[in-house]
């Protein structure tokens, strides 16, 4: 029990209490209340910019609702529509290609270089500001459209490839590549991840390290038996926060496939597909079912990673 409770229950069983006691009492409830003051601006927040809109965004999702008009309850049809569309499912297959093959990419070159950086190299600082500037410019749109620049039928890459006699093409407009160069993309942003894997790096006791050597481990074996164990819930962590925000991708392709899936959808990912029914549209009903699909696939997708962990992730005692 707290203290303010236990003097509250003082108060109530002992109606004569000492002037000590009051105003001790007393203070406590101004200090309470002062507490709930300076929590009343994120509580605003979070019920007007999540709550609410997480709520009509659920009712929304049961109705017909062109924007430009009001909301027409229909059940389930949304939910029935989404299961029989054919675009929604090309989308659900390209941003799990994305998912499946942009996220443990970007984890392993993190860990690389995180594992090269912790080396001990001189201007550490320097580099690893630079590696994790373009974690900070990957979802923009300038970045998006350097990226479109770069990989284009006229770009820096086919430039490049030319010094070699090699004819390129249009990286981003070829439905074979378009993807992978959004996933490209997203392996070159792994500057976040890097960061957070060098601290876990810095955590480990080199005493382990050092009775592993002794004992004649290699560097390898020292990497695989004592680095990976250790690091495990840095990578479990890493491996979460990637998966969520890979499943809601959408700047990457909108800006590279000029916010139309790109050739025969091919970089049409689901954030894409759901952007272009509310605001293209004017499905805002149908767009409210396919953000609440996406909540539950991340939510299980979360769920399973969570429960999966305890065979795989290991916490030093």
């Amino acid at each position: 029990m707290s203290a303010l409770a236990e003097l509250r229950t003082q108060a109530s069983s002992h109606p004569k209490l000492s002037r000590e006691q009051r105003h001790e009492l007393n203070a406590r409830k101004q200090w309470d209340k002062s507490g709930y003051l300076f929590l009343l601006p994120w509580m605003i927040g979070v019920a007007g910019l999540t709550v609410i809109p997480m709520v009509a965004s659920l009712y929304f999702s049961f109705t017909k609702y062109p924007l430009l008009k009001g909301p027409t309850w229909i059940g389930l049809d949304n939910y029935v529509r989404l299961f029989h569309d054919a675009r929604a499912w090309t989308s659900f297959k390209v941003t799990g290609l994305y998912v499946v093959i942009g996220v443990p990419l970007q984890l392993i070159v993190a860990l690389a270089v995180a594992v090269l950086l912790d080396r001990g190299m001189k201007g550490l600082s320097f580099y690893r500001s630079v590696l994790y500037l373009p974690s900070l410019l990957g979802g923009s749109v300038a970045i998006a459209v350097l990226w479109k620049a770069v990989f284009g039928a006229d770009g820096v890459f086919n430039a490049f490839l030319g010094l070699f006699g090699i004819q390129g093409m249009g990286w981003v407009s070829n439905p074979k590549t378009a993807l992978g160069s959004i996933i490209l993309l997203h392996c070159w942003t792994f500057g976040s991840a890097m960061v957070i894997f060098l601290a876990g790096l810095r955590n480990i006791p080199t005493m382990y390290y050092e009775a592993a050597e002794i004992d004649g481990a290699s560097s390898w074996k020292r990497f695989t038996s004592i680095t990976i164990p250790l690091l495990t819930p840095i990578i479990f962590f890493n491996l979460v926060m990637q998966l969520i925000g890979a499943f809601q991708s959408f700047t990457q392709a909108y800006i590279i496939s000029g916010g139309d899936g790109g050739p025969a959808d091919s970089t049409l990912f689901y954030a894409l597909y759901l952007y272009k029914n509310a605001f293209s549209y004017f499905q805002m009903g149908y767009a409210a079912s396919m953000a609440w699909i996406l909540f539950l696939i991340i939510a299980l997708v979360t769920g399973l990673n969570f429960l999966l962990s305890k065979y795989w992730v290991f916490y030093d005692a």
